[in-house]
């Protein structure tokens, strides 16, 4: 007789990009960037937290084919840390939650339909794409029995995982964190950061005139 050996399956590979460009023009590249860094600052304290901007998701172990890259996802329950994919299958099969797209000119009505019927089949909670472009408006939907349901009215819309609100108004669209401050772009939120410095500079200097002018008269400023 004889003896049979058993082969096991050839390893698969799973690369790390798709080829394909972040973005096609710098609006959708800014959008991209202040939706992942603003997240990721929201939950910046939370290490069960895992927030990604052009990441390939793969949610079938095996095949190496069935994924995509969305340009943000959040994913609640998973470590933070660098990856160059996110495994479904070795992330304790946790979907990521939230996934948002950012329309681009290269964008089809069919392949951002294909991209829903993708999240929804593996378990996304909520999708949402933000058309930056004038005249701007977002699109979302939430899970409900098993299937991704429209929103029907996105302006003052609140994620229920996130928390974040969509404001669509005359053109436009933001996003507000759940105190209500914006969602900032980089420049902007260095912007805000210098001036604020610039306020505490002057505060100081001005309680240091104060001290002064209470020394003179003879008051110790410290023991007021």
């Amino acid at each position: 007789m004889v003896p049979t050996t058993t082969k096991s399956p050839p390893a698969v590979y799973y690369p790390d990009s798709d080829g394909q460009p972040m973005a096609d023009n710098t609006l959708q590249f800014e959008w991209i960037v202040t939706l992942q860094g603003n997240l990721d600052l929201m939950f910046r304290d939370r290490s069960d937290v895992f927030v990604a901007g052009d990441h390939l998701i793969y949610p079938v172990e095996g095949d190496a084919d069935i994924r995509q890259a969305p340009d943000v996802y959040v994913a609640f329950g998973r470590p933070k840390g660098h990856r160059g994919s996110y495994k479904v299958f070795a992330e304790e099969n946790v979907f990521p939650h939230v996934v948002f797209e950012v329309w681009s000119p290269s964008n089809t009505a069919e392949r951002m339909e294909e991209k829903r019927r993708f999240y929804e089949r593996y378990g996304a909670e909520e999708y949402y794409i933000v058309y930056p472009d004038f005249p701007a408006y977002a699109q979302g939907w939430f899970r409900e029995a098993g299937a991704l349901v429209r929103v029907t009215n996105m302006n003052g819309y609140v994620s229920p995982r996130l928390r974040i609100r969509f404001a669509v108004l005359r053109g436009s669209v933001a996003v507000f964190r759940p105190d209500g401050s914006p969602f900032l772009s980089f420049v902007d939120l260095g912007a805000l950061q210098q001036k604020t410095e610039e306020s505490l500079t002057h505060e100081r200097q001005r309680a240091a005139r104060l001290a002064a002018r209470l020394r003179e008269l003879g008051v110790d400023p410290d023991a007021v």
